[in-house]
Order: structure tokens, then sequence, then C-alpha cells
């Protein structure tokens, strides 16, 4: 008895060390490149401090926070954010959509998945590169295509108009195969007996659609929202790829566009600092908000 309490006290221990090597690496690395730069971020947001030393920095209060919301670009660049933000709902839209017509019986179920899904896994920046090449406004495939076609061609990157709905275009095109799959998870996971009683009551496939399937997936909508409006307020690498100017009218100037340019263009790490902050409380009340709102519409059921 007694050495099989030592044999299974020694298997404890073997697991547990185990258990906390496999997880002191993940660990380290978040306090190294996250954990430390957020504290250093906070003191930097209520510092005067030049380039990437604390050298000869000094106390300024609240004058960084003052700086950037007195900043018409700024507030610019969260207009900007929120409307390149639109992708979001158009991905799930068209994921939901489609997801659903991949339920049914087609031929290439998994061929249509994967190749809906292949653009989400590819890089961002060779993704942007390729629709930059696409909409060249001189030599550009979609150009190309409206001078064969009798239509003027578009400087899609020097418009103000269009800049931003290329942007959108391309989320949409890149993101919404992450959604297909996730709803072609819950699609699956739906209560068959749901359906058959519906059919039973004599409801017809767009009731069963939308007072059963889609209450059923809206866990994994409110996943996709929240998920989607985080990525989309921290939008920077397109647009920054496209134009690093910032665009016609500075209509590609995003948030984290703005504090990166503020941070390693002007050398103003005070400032960078106060809008990061700035950014990040507008992440948490708008999660904050949309918890709150979900209890009205996500059915854990």
């Amino acid at each position: 008895m007694y050495l099989d309490n030592v044999h299974k006290k020694k298997k404890i221990d073997k697991e547990g060390l185990t258990g906390f090597c496999m997880s002191f690496i993940p660990v380290l690395g978040f306090c190294i490149f996250g954990l430390i730069p957020m504290i250093l971020a906070i003191g930097m947001a209520f510092m005067d401090i030049k380039g990437f030393s604390f050298e000869g920095a000094t106390w300024n209060g609240i004058e960084n926070f003052k700086d950037v919301l007195s900043d018409d670009l700024f507030w610019q660049s969260i207009v900007n954010t929120l409307y390149m933000s639109v992708s979001t709902f158009i991905n799930i839209f068209l994921s939901l959509i489609i997801a659903y017509l991949l339920t049914k019986n087609i031929k290439a179920k998994k061929v249509f998945r994967t190749i809906y899904f292949v653009p989400y896994v590819c890089s961002v920046v060779a993704i942007t590169l390729m629709w930059q090449w696409i909409f060249n406004n001189r030599f550009g495939v979609v150009n190309n295509l409206f001078k064969a076609w009798g239509w003027e061609p578009i400087n899609w990157f020097n418009d103000p108009d269009w800049f931003i709905p290329v942007l959108i275009f391309m989320g949409v095109w890149s993101g919404t195969g992450y959604g297909i799959i996730l709803y072609g998870a819950a699609l699956t996971n739906v209560n068959s007996t749901l359906y058959e009683a519906a059919k039973v009551d004599g409801a017809n496939s767009f009731k069963t659609f939308l007072h059963i399937t889609i209450p059923a997936i809206s866990p994994t909508t409110f996943y996709l929202l929240i998920m989607g409006i985080i990525g989309a307020l921290q939008e920077f690498a397109r647009p920054q790829i496209i134009s690093s100017s910032g665009g016609p009218d500075n209509v590609g100037v995003t948030v984290v566009f703005y504090l990166y340019r503020r941070a390693f263009q002007y050398m103003e790490m005070g400032p960078a600092s106060a809008s990061a902050w700035l950014l990040a409380i507008v992440i948490i009340i708008i999660t904050i908000i949309n918890f709150g709102v979900s209890k009205l519409w996500v059915s854990y059921d």
C-alpha cells in the first residue's frame, strides 16, 4: 500500500513537471512579447519620450492623450477603420449562405470548401500584392477588362472614393473561407429533430432557416462577429502595403496605421502609446456591448 502511494505520487509529480515545462514556454513568450511591452506602453503613454530610449524622458501627465484626441487625422482614422470593418458583416453573411448551400447534396463539396479556405491561410502581404497588380490602373486585369468592354478605367488606389471599397472587397475575398468552415461545422450539429418537427408543422424552407437554423448557429455567429470586429479595428497591413503614405486624402490611415506612423516615422512614442491604449479601450467597450446585446439574440440551447 505504501509503495503504491509512493509510485502514484512520483507519477503525479512527473505529470505536473511535464505540464509545467510545456506551458512555461508560451507563458514566457507572452511575458516577454506581451506583458512587458504592455506595461512599458502604459508608462510611455504618460511621458514625453523621443525615439526608442527612455533617456531624457519626462512625465507629462495626460498631454499625449490630449494631443491624440485633438488630432483630426486620429478621428479620420477611426472613421476609416469603421468603414473598412463593413467587410466583417459581409463576410458573416456570405459565409452563412455559402456554408448552408454546401450542406446540400452537391458534388465536390470538399473541393469547394478547400477553394474558399485557401485565401484565408495565404500570406496577407502576398494576397495584397496580388490584388494590387489586379487593380493596377495601367496594366491591371480589371481595367483591361473595362477597356475591352468600352468602359473608362478607374484609378482604384488613387481615388478616395474607391480605395476603401477595394480593401473591403479584398477582405471579403480572403476572409469568407474561415466563416464557411465554422458555419459548416455548426450547421451539421443542428438537432435534426427540430427540422422534422418544423416539417410536420408545415413550415417552409425559409421559415425553417429563419427560426431554427439561425438561432441554432447563433453562438458561431457571435464568435465570428466578436473576432471579426476586433480584427477589423486592428487593420494595418493591407492599407500600409498598398500606400505607405496613407492613400489619397489619408483614406487608408487606420488607427493602427496612425499609431505606427507616429511611433516609427515621427518617433513620437508617447502619442503612439496613448493612441494604442485608446484603441484598446474602444475594443474593450465594443466587446462588452456585444456581450451585453448577445443575451438578446444568442441561444446556447
